[in-house]
């Protein structure tokens, strides 16, 4: 497929980034987090029950929302006990150490060998994951937390299988818990090219049909990309096909026969993103058709990453999708 030449064609019309996916009443907790309110998120959570795929996804928005301010510690003075400020403010602890990661230069070229944080900062971190879990015992959420969380101990945590497996005993199929995992088996952090494929692999044909845990081994290609980018540079002759190489074509047949063949009318809190990595997957492969039923899932819904590894996000979405749709 060819693209016009974003700068030369210029910006086209805004696209809006929505984090939240269509989710307007955590749309609306967020906004009263923006505002120093904690009861939104409050009643936001009360609501949401045991619906693992969702409260997953809003409590990791909200957590990332509050990790700014101080408004879970006001819900936990006010309401000690809750399990659902414990298990937020346990999230809120992990994300608060990510963006400090994020604003600290790199000291080496691998995430997973620097000491940016002191054991005690981390362990605070995983004893509020802990105290969480305890509240809160059928909850997936604090165990999510502490597999994010083990990425930034010095060549992974020692029990992150444990935690794996306390995570599977709750939610065997969690979309957001096998992203994370990806990333901890990941050349990034305390894997490699290859065990992170396999991983992907191993979800993809273990998960049922309809599952967007298929898109995994398009996440898994993603985040090699970036890799190469951030260690070999644009230059990088793995680059050139990296999208195209013989073993894409299986991995998307393979996500298009499991999950896109039998997706009903179900939304999980994710797709809009996992639907893009498929499209963009698509897309770069040459196989523009394929992604017709793809962009008709997904609409004018865009997310910034992956298009944005290879160019103009906005244009590069509207471009494919026109193709798709023509």
């Amino acid at each position: 497929m060819k693209f016009r030449d974003h700068k030369r064609f210029g910006r086209s019309r805004s696209l809006d980034y929505d984090p939240t996916y269509g989710d307007r009443p955590l749309a609306a907790a967020l906004q009263d987090l923006h505002l120093g309110r904690w009861q939104g998120p409050c009643d936001l959570l009360r609501g949401t029950g045991n619906d693992w795929d969702r409260r997953t996804h809003r409590v990791r928005l909200l957590a990332q929302a509050a990790a700014g301010s101080r408004i879970v510690e006001s819900w936990q003075i006010a309401e000690p006990h809750d399990a659902d400020a414990l298990v937020l403010r346990a999230d809120t602890e992990v994300m608060r150490l990510f963006g400090a990661l994020a604003r600290t230069p790199p000291r080496t070229h691998q995430p997973s060998t620097h000491n940016a944080f002191d054991r005690d900062r981390l362990h605070h971190a995983a004893h509020s994951c802990f105290r969480a879990a305890d509240a809160c015992p059928a909850d997936p959420m604090p165990w999510i937390s502490l597999i994010t969380l083990s990425r930034l101990y010095g060549g992974g945590h020692p029990h992150t299988r444990d935690w794996w497996a306390e995570l599977q005993a709750r939610d065997r199929n969690s979309r957001e818990a096998h992203h994370q995992m990806l990333r901890h088996v990941s050349a990034r952090w305390h894997g490699s090219h290859g065990r992170m494929y396999n991983f992907a692999r191993d979800v993809a044909v273990a998960a049922p049909p309809g599952s967007p845990l298929a898109v995994l081994t398009q996440s898994a290609r993603v985040e090699h990309y970036r890799e190469l980018l951030r260690t070999e540079g644009k230059a990088s002759l793995g680059l050139s096909f990296h999208w195209t190489n013989e073993v894409v074509a299986p991995d998307l047949d393979a996500t298009l026969a499991r999950w896109i063949a039998h997706r009903g009318s179900i939304e999980y809190a994710q797709d809009v993103a996992d639907l893009n990595l498929l499209a963009h997957g698509l897309v770069f492969a040459g196989r523009v058709k394929d992604a017709t039923p793809v962009f008709l899932h997904l609409g004018d819904r865009p997310t910034a990453v992956p298009w944005s590894y290879c160019g103009d996000p906005q244009e590069l979405f509207t471009q494919s999708r026109e193709q798709a749709l023509a």
